[in-house]
């Protein structure tokens, strides 16, 4: 999910370690590396796929019944509690804004219709100011929540909201492009995108990889993986409620703003 560039390094260790965990587990048939090239919103999760991230929000829509979550994560990152993040609105540094309110009007970038933190969240803040109408001049839907922080550095979106974690790498990785823009205000809090795996995995690998990924976030020897990662802590499914993100969609359209627009 979080996959700059410029992170494939540090998310090629992790794999690495979580390999390292589950082999000392007896599992030994897990992908050699990761595969870059996967589109980030695919149509859906493959039933080969053995260990990714999905956004909360398509978890309960249309990868419904697709994946096994394995575990939550906990990031070091602004507007992280636990294992729960939020998405950001984000404007230029110098736009004269100081509220979600200011934004009536503007032009509005997101990542995909999909998307808990690019469209999901800020919808559902936006219901409480629309009034039942369009509130922004233009939105436009792009598929890269990276992309629209440059897009907005350079002045050609007013405003976007993307995942508190992502826009922490992105500050991490391509800082004066960051340097450009400030957050104007955080959404209510979802549980944190989970590490999950293909349902059709079978059960001894899946309690490998749920057991790898526990000794990566808690022993001392993964310390500079979980730096690498902003990671904290990964914590069990059964302690966040992935159906918040349904919940807020739902208050948004009885607020007579089911839509972004």
């Amino acid at each position: 999910m979080y996959n700059l560039p410029e992170m494939q390094a540090d998310n090629a260790a992790f794999w690495l370690a979580i390999r390292t965990e589950a082999e000392r587990l007896g599992v030994i048939s897990l992908p050699p590396a990761l595969d870059f090239a996967r589109k980030p919103v695919p149509a859906r999760i493959e039933p080969d796929t053995v260990f990714t991230q999905v956004c909360g929000w398509p978890l309960q829509t249309i990868y419904a019944g697709q994946a096994m979550v394995l575990g939550v994560p906990a990031y070091d990152a602004e507007h992280c509690a636990g294992p729960t993040h939020a998405g950001v609105f984000v404007v230029r540094r110098d736009a004269p804004v100081r509220s979600v309110a200011d934004l009536r009007g503007c032009d509005f970038v997101f990542n995909s219709l999909h998307s808990n933190s690019g469209m999901n969240l800020p919808r559902r803040v936006i219901a409480e100011l629309a009034g039942g109408r369009p509130f922004f001049g233009s939105i436009a839907e792009t598929h890269s929540q990276p992309s629209n922080l440059e897009r907005v550095a350079r002045g050609e979106a007013d405003s976007t909201c993307v995942d508190c974690v992502t826009y922490a790498f992105f500050a991490r990785h391509r800082p004066a492009l960051a340097e450009q823009l400030r957050i104007l205000a955080a959404t209510p809090p979802t549980p944190a995108i989970p590490f999950v795996t293909a349902a059709a995995t079978d059960p001894v690998t899946k309690a490998a990889l749920t057991q790898a990924l526990r000794r990566v976030a808690a022993e001392p020897k993964w310390a500079p993986v979980r730096a690498g990662m902003l990671l904290l802590d990964v914590v069990p499914p059964d302690q966040v409620d992935y159906r918040t993100p349904g919940r807020y969609a739902a208050e948004a359209a009885a607020l007579g703003y089911p839509c972004l627009h």
